[in-house]
């Protein structure tokens, strides 16, 4: 299988605290100075703006819209991959970030001999996805199914699978599953990477706006019953419990 060098662009999506914003992205940041990985921060019209955005958009496209922007914008700065880290996260880990999942994902396609579609930390804890709750001493794991907290994407298994299919659902929840599912039946490895580990407060800005939550549940609910089926809750539970063999075929 043919290579290239992954080439990373860290994208921050910025809305509610400004202050959860800074927090991360000063975490990034003296790696972006110390290698070829920018750290962008994404501002999604935000009431409270960040003063140090790479672009503000005029609307807030929700999470799917603003990372459907960042994919485009990020491809034409002629990045390979895109990693889109909500606001309301930190590294737990030790630094490099960046550099350690430039040289996972080189380690990983060598040794699985396909391509790693999408990779993401662990979570300190996680109330959604026990599949990609850190293990201490762990190495890294394939998986079935991956949460949209900090997502590294690569952008041409995106293309591949036709991109994020949102355009029903602009809110954005349930679009990362739906992401997974279908680079995961396409061949692409699924990485959960136990040496990157991250704390992540849910639904951080979410909750300050009135009825958002019940009106996204809704819209993923019907979302996933169209693309999995009505039994799409045991569907994703099964795949979280799912022990994926290294080796699937070659993407």
């Amino acid at each position: 299988m043919s290579r290239t060098l992954p080439r990373i662009a860290a994208v921050i999506l910025h809305y509610g605290d400004p202050r959860l914003t800074r927090r991360l992205h000063e975490q990034l940041l003296p790696e972006a100075q110390a290698t070829d990985a920018p750290v962008l921060v994404l501002d999604n019209a935000a009431p409270e703006p960040y003063p140090d955005a790479w672009v503000r958009l005029a609307e807030n496209r929700f999470w799917a819209g603003a990372f459907d922007y960042a994919v485009r914008a990020v491809r034409d700065m002629g990045r390979t991959h895109v990693w889109f880290c909500n606001n309301d996260m930190l590294f737990t880990s030790r630094p490099p970030h960046l550099g350690r999942a430039l040289g996972r994902l080189a380690q990983l396609e060598a040794a699985l001999g396909r391509r790693v579609g999408l990779y993401s930390p662990t979570f300190a804890t996680s109330p959604y996805h026990p599949q990609m709750i850190a293990r201490p001493g762990g190495d890294w794991r394939l998986v079935r199914v991956l949460d949209g907290v900090a997502p590294l994407v690569s952008l041409d298994a995106l293309e591949a699978v036709g991109g994020l299919d949102a355009t029903d659902n602009p809110r954005g929840y349930g679009v990362d599953i739906w992401l997974a599912a279908r680079l995961y039946d396409a061949g692409y490895a699924l990485v959960v990477d136990d040496s990157l580990t991250l704390r992540h407060r849910h639904h951080t800005a979410a909750r300050d706006v009135p009825g958002f939550l019940d009106v996204a549940a809704r819209a993923e609910a019907a979302y996933l019953t169209a693309r999995l089926g009505p039994d799409y809750r045991a569907r994703i539970a099964a795949w979280q419990a799912e022990a994926v063999p290294a080796q699937q075929g070659d993407a």
